[in-house]
């Protein structure tokens, strides 16, 4: 199935592997708030170890936007690495030159060496050749282990790749198959949920969707315009009245290709969004001009879960309502409740990612019950987008 290598396919004993990966992880006051990007790369780095290759694991930190910004530095993250990987890592402060090759020429088959930010350099995000050469010049195989980074045709994810041999590592691996999973050649029926704020960011997304699946929710603020655009009165909620027209062409072209658009029956209305403001289920046609569609009703709910007890596959893309304040977490809770129980059962491919989804199934209980859940944003949207990812293109050859 795979049109490109992966670690099965290469010899990496003493070998220099270049490992692109994500350790992007979001930090406050020098202190790194959530670990995943490097947790989830992990095991290929110690699988490249234990086959007895030299790791020299590739990053980018931040929009130092080609100049050494010190609080962007990949010295910050070496050691919460170094845990992840219960083993030593040795830190060189360049990505290039001799610094770099120097630390390099002194490891040896299983180390781990972590090279300084890539963006410290303006070559990067050009795609410049000469860095690129430079960074293969270092290796003897490249490995892209960062999906979450894989629509941008960079150096170190695309001009690498050109110059070595080139597979995916185990993070890139699975995301791919998951994703060939859900769209490239699914069980049907396959369903789409698709929620979030606005119509607007998610225009293309829908556009590639309705003609690869068979039913497709649409929840959170998205859903107030499309109801809008069918001649109901949404109060005061967040809708985009001036998408109307494209909402009413989705939902023609939906038509045309068979697939069925799910709107919501009923809505949890408040007055306000925050905590503890007061709040009712009512029925779409008697919202009033002050109150605002903050989540699914329960009737909207019921409807969601019996028309995914008959799916094979389900993509899901943002929340359903306004999940960050309780109680409009509700709707979005118990659609991902439902998908998970499913999944577990083993009767269902259950893959998410993109935005805030997985901030929402989190507040579900439920990431670790999905069959895949992806924490790449932008490559996960363009993908859903059906563009090819430049870092995926590259990956793929002879």
């Amino acid at each position: 199935m795979n049109q490109f290598k992966t670690l099965d396919d290469l010899d990496v004993r003493g070998k220099k592997v270049l490992l692109r990966t994500d350790m992007n992880v979001p930090m406050r006051d020098g202190a790194i708030t959530d670990v995943t990007r490097i947790e989830r790369t992990a095991p290929t780095i110690v699988e490249l170890a234990e086959k007895g290759a030299i790791v020299i694991v590739l990053s980018h930190f931040g929009r130092p936007k080609g100049q050494v910004v010190a609080d962007m530095s990949l010295s910050l993250i070496s050691d919460a690495l170094s845990r992840a990987l219960d083993k030593p890592v040795t830190f060189a402060d360049d990505c290039i030159g001799q610094s770099a090759a120097g630390v390099i020429d002194g490891a040896g088959p299983g180390d781990v060496v972590l090279l300084e930010n890539l963006r410290f350099h303006a070559g990067e995000e050009a795609n410049d050749p000469e860095l690129a050469a430079q960074l293969a010049g270092l290796g003897d195989i490249y490995i892209n282990d960062a999906f979450s980074c894989a629509h941008r045709a960079h150096a170190s994810t695309v001009g690498i790749a050109a110059l070595l041999p080139a597979a995916a590592g185990r993070l890139m691996q699975g995301e791919l198959e998951a994703l060939e999973g859900a769209l490239g050649n699914p069980q049907k029926p396959v369903a789409a949920i698709v929620g979030g704020a606005k119509v607007s960011s998610k225009m293309a997304v829908l556009g590639n969707l309705i003609e690869k699946v068979d039913m497709m929710v649409i929840g959170g603020g998205m859903a107030n315009t499309f109801l809008y655009a069918n001649g109901i009165d949404v109060g005061s909620s967040l809708c985009e009245k001036d998408m109307a027209q494209q909402a009413r062409d989705i939902c023609s072209r939906a038509q045309l290709q068979g697939c069925e658009i799910i709107l919501p029956y009923d809505a949890v209305v408040a007055n306000e969004f925050k905590a503890g403001v007061a709040s009712a289920t009512t029925a779409l046609n008697i919202i009033t001009p002050e109150a605002m569609i903050l989540d699914l009703g329960t009737e909207s709910i019921n409807h969601i879960n019996g028309r995914l007890a008959d799916c094979k596959t389900v993509l899901w893309n943002g929340p359903l309502g306004a999940f960050e304040i309780e109680p409009f977490d509700v709707g979005t809770n118990a659609v991902a409740q439902f998908v998970a129980s499913r999944t577990k059962s083993g009767d269902l491919l259950s893959v998410a990612g993109g935005g805030d989804t997985v901030s929402a199934l989190a507040n579900a209980g439920v990431v670790d019950d999905f069959s895949y859940v992806s924490s790449a944003g932008g490559a996960f949207l363009e993908w859903l987008e059906g563009r090819e990812l430049p870092g995926v293109a590259a990956l793929k050859g002879d």
